[in-house]
């Protein structure tokens, strides 16, 4: 198997983090304390690629430059594009209407990184070469950012000005000459059947060496539930896998999981469960919480882990099996958010932000029949959640019955580890203040697994609820803030 030096942890700037990095005044990172977090990454916990977020701010098209010229001494020793990657996460135009130009001047601003990491190590290393499409659905999204790139990009260089000389004799050559396109997966159906986007494409670029698929976990568990996206998930590898196996290109699935258990429970503390998870996740994503909640040491070492150790088959699943659940757990999960939503919103305005920009749209897709709800994104969602003291991976998993629980222990292996988990935040006696059918929901899930109540996180809770209504919003948001420092993760 050729070494392609695909990275096994990749650094996001997810904000789901209590705590603020030691290199930062400020609790909200702003563009300056985001580059200063490449080189953290890098440098102190050993993880070799950092998502470069690209929606929602203003473009960096200097990024480059800026990491290059601030770290010498660090990038003369770590070749970026070589030893260290910088993937950029761009605007899908399909979906992301007000945020689509940003897409083309962030292709353009691609040969211009080049030519910065040409002038700093002498070579032709390109330090930018692939970027992340969100919610993609289709194959023909990936293709024409292949193919605007290679044409209207790098292609124009070989136009002619007045018939005397081309743009490349003029200003310089466009390099690199091609990118790689990584599908972000987050819709069910692209989720269920992640082949009808990946294979398309393969065929059309015609690669012959290895593409990189990204699985949502965060989106889909605000959109289905999730427990009901861990299991679409299993399907999705298990498909991804044998597409591998159909046309002998390599495919390295990233799971994109945060330290919330609806989120993927993944942080430093419990790796080797994830990994049992999902053996065949060959990248898996680092937020926020993950870098700066937890010990540095254990950060460290799991990320050691990671690199040290390869991937293996998915866990084997009965798709025809899965899939009754999945919509079963869809359909009340949907139900009982549509009775949570207007609580869950109160909450969410007074959850702080951790950093100074949003990330990209999401979607909260609930089927016509349940009508429209704005939800806040997954992170604030989760806290705003957690601080009432009802923990929202549990939200839908009533309607499942004895034989369907014992299938799930059989091919979600952490199952219980994770409701344990997540059980411990649990407050029943804040239940009070939603519809009745939540808390009578709440008692058959308690059967479930054996858990402990966390009874720090239960008595703030207790006071972030009495915050609320007697309306004392300043220290409500300091008591949220509190709890999310007892779980690990904000939300």
């Amino acid at each position: 198997m050729p070494n392609y030096n695909v990275s096994r942890a990749m650094s996001t700037q997810h904000p789901d983090n209590v705590n603020h990095p030691f290199f930062s005044d400020s609790r909200e990172l702003s563009g300056e304390d985001e580059i200063k977090e490449v080189f953290y990454t890098f440098s102190h916990i050993h993880c070799k690629e950092q998502l470069w977020d690209c929606e929602g701010k203003e473009v960096d098209n200097f990024v480059v430059k800026k990491l290059l010229s601030k770290y010498e001494p660090y990038f003369g020793k770590h070749t970026l594009g070589k030893d260290v990657f910088l993937t950029l996460r761009v605007p899908n135009p399909s979906v992301e209407k007000s945020e689509a130009k940003i897409l083309l001047e962030t292709l353009e601003s691609i040969p211009r990184n080049f030519d910065a990491a040409k002038m700093f190590y002498g070579d032709g290393v390109a330090p930018i070469f692939e970027i992340a499409l969100p919610m993609t659905t289709s194959h023909r999204e990936l293709s024409r950012i292949a193919d605007y790139y290679k044409n209207h990009v790098v292609g124009k260089q070989h136009h002619k000005l007045g018939n005397e000389i081309t743009i490349a004799e003029w200003i310089g050559n466009f390099k690199p000459e091609s990118l790689r396109v990584i599908p972000l997966i987050e819709l069910k159906e692209a989720i269920l059947s992640p082949e009808k986007v990946v294979e398309p494409f393969i065929k059309e670029e015609k690669i012959k060496d290895y593409q990189r698929v990204w699985l949502a976990r965060s989106d889909p568990a605000l959109n289905y539930g999730s427990l009901a996206t861990v299991l679409m998930l299993k399907i999705s590898f298990q498909k991804l896998h044998s597409l591998e196996k159909r046309t002998s290109i390599e495919i390295f699935p990233i799971l994109g999981c945060g330290c919330a258990p609806f989120r993927g429970n993944f942080k430093p503390t419990n790796i080797k469960n994830c990994m049992k998870g999902y053996p065949s996740v060959y990248t898996f994503t680092l937020q926020s919480a993950f870098k700066y909640d937890y010990n540095i040491k254990d950060v460290q070492n799991a990320v050691k882990h990671l690199n040290e150790t390869k991937p293996s088959k998915p866990v084997l699943v009965d798709e025809k099996k899965l899939i009754p659940i999945i919509e079963k757990l869809q359909n009340e999960y949907q139900k009982q958010v549509k009775l949570l939503g207007r609580y869950i919103n109160e909450m969410a305005q007074y959850v702080p932000s951790r950093r100074k920009r949003k990330l990209h749209i999401g979607l909260f897709g609930y089927s016509r029949s349940v009508g429209q709800l704005k939800l806040p994104r997954a992170i604030t969602f989760c806290a705003a959640l957690y601080s009432y003291g009802l923990p929202p991976e549990i939200i839908g998993l009533s309607v499942l019955n004895e034989n369907e629980v014992d299938y799930i222990k059989d091919v979600y292996p952490n199952f219980q580890v994770d409701l344990r988990d997540s059980l411990q935040y649990l407050n029943e006696d804040n239940l009070r203040v939603f519809p009745n059918e939540i808390a009578r929901n709440i008692k058959i899930i308690k059967k479930m697994a054996n858990f402990e109540v966390n009874e720090k996180h239960k008595k703030i809770t207790s006071i972030i609820l009495d915050n609320l209504k007697k309306r004392e919003h300043s220290t409500l948001t300091e008591n949220i803030t509190r709890a999310g420092f007892i779980r690990g993760f904000l939300g």
